[in-house]
């Protein structure tokens, strides 16, 4: 606190104001850590969904390991760390045998490799298509990085492979307008995403003439080729996604029910027609067996909407699909940033309820006469805060030296009256 207080040539602000901004902090701390609260290695709990990994650069300066948020504090305490945010499919890295001799404080007795770890760049510290460090010493003014949700790599603005960055969906004051962002590379993996409906794409998001082109085939193609039967109907609404299993065995998916793929003269994806008797369940909602479809591609990032996952297919082919691509991810629910932090506020909110719990529990174990010594110390310390403020110059900011003259009148009062 004192150093808030200590430059003077610094904007005065209100006790209020402070705590506002350490509660936002912590806030922001909690999102990242996802309600992690370090005392703890996360290597007995496997491969997590999602969670808080760091790089250390002193212990493994080929950027080949990750480590867990309490590692980081009690094992790399002191070492050069590079902050990676969130990484899914994840487990702890810390004194296996990419470590050397280093063994971990915590949990010394992990396996002598995690093979189903992936690492990128980004754990030697550099990011983007320019392998730039976050942040870069060689810059005054920190450009702002957005991150891939499949890659997890992160990236600058300019450096998306857009024309301009008005393609960038944000709104009037420059607030982003999109919900998850998939960068060019990864896109085509993504090109089955240009035939679900419009409204998956964030709005302001100019239109990809390719996408417009293969959507007029299908609705041309499923007007002509429809499906008599009812179970064939590939219009059905897609199920919720907290309705399909978070993982998805590529085992017992079947290719026996997969469609041939028919491709017309301009090149452009032709949609199968339901097989006899098939079930709902393996119906596509696009229409396409996207297993041996010919992508086209339009080498450029995709910005998607709120709950795109959502609309996603699974049918079977699709999911196979999904598997083929290792991106089964995108039909799990708990899978995305914003469920992750959703969960660390659930964390936060229940860690704060039980704080109070116990304070009030400490508070009512008391007899009547601490009681009535508690509630009275803190009136007075109201009282003397809100003299202090009134009494305080308003046109030059409180010092450190102010607050502990607050401070030591305070316990020179309580001394006095004893």
């Amino acid at each position: 606190m004192d150093g808030t207080f200590d430059d003077e040539a610094e904007q005065a602000v209100t006790i209020g104001e402070y705590l506002d901004e350490v509660e936002e902090r912590e806030l922001e701390a909690d999102l990242v850590l996802g309600g992690d609260e370090g005392k703890e290695c996360t290597f007995n709990k496997g491969y997590m969904k999602r969670q808080a990994i760091f790089s250390c650069l002193t212990c493994t300066p080929d950027g080949n390991a990750g480590v867990c948020t309490a590692c980081s504090l009690s094992c790399h305490d002191g070492h050069q760390i590079v902050e990676l945010w969130t990484k899914r499919n994840f487990r702890c890295d810390c004194g296996n045998s990419k470590f050397g001799e280093f063994y971990c404080k915590i949990f010394p007795n992990k396996d002598v490799e995690n093979a189903g770890n992936s690492y990128n760049h980004n754990f030697k510290g550099s990011y983007c298509t320019c392998g730039r460090p976050y942040p870069d010493p060689d810059t005054e003014e920190q450009l702002e990085m957005i991150q891939c949700c499949l890659c997890e790599d992160w990236f600058h603005e300019e450096h998306l492979g857009l024309e301009s960055s008005t393609e960038i969906p944000k709104d009037e004051e420059g607030e982003p307008m999109y919900d998850e962002f998939i960068c060019k590379a990864c896109s085509e993996v993504c090109f089955f995403l240009k035939l679900y409906p419009e409204d998956i794409w964030a709005a302001g998001k100019q239109t990809d003439p390719t996408i417009q082109k293969e959507k007029a085939v299908l609705e041309d193609m499923s007007s002509t080729r429809r499906p008599e039967k009812p179970n064939c109907d590939s219009s059905y609404e897609s199920p919720k996604i907290d309705e399909v299993q978070a993982t998805v065995d590529s085992e017992s998916t079947s290719l026996g029910k997969s469609l041939s793929q028919g491709e017309n003269t301009s090149g452009s994806i032709v949609p199968n027609q339901c097989p006899k008797n098939a079930d709902l369940h393996d119906n596509c909602l696009l229409g396409v067996n996207i297993v041996d479809a010919s992508p086209v591609l339009s080498n450029k990032p995709m910005f998607l909407s709120k709950n795109w996952r959502a609309a996603l297919c699974k049918c079977n082919n699709c999911l196979e699909f999904y598997n083929q691509k290792h991106i089964a991810f995108l039909v799990d629910k708990e899978d995305s940033i914003a469920e992750y932090e959703q969960m660390a506020k659930q964390k936060r909110e229940e860690k704060l309820q039980q704080q109070e719990g116990a304070e009030l529990s400490f508070f009512n174990k008391l007899g009547h006469v601490e009681k009535v010594e508690i509630l009275k110390g803190i009136e007075e310390m109201k009282d003397g805060l809100r003299a202090f403020l009134e009494s305080a110059d308003s046109s030059k900011p409180i010092t450190a030296a102010d607050v502990h003259q607050f401070f030591d009148e305070i316990k020179n009062k309580r001394r006095r009256v004893q």
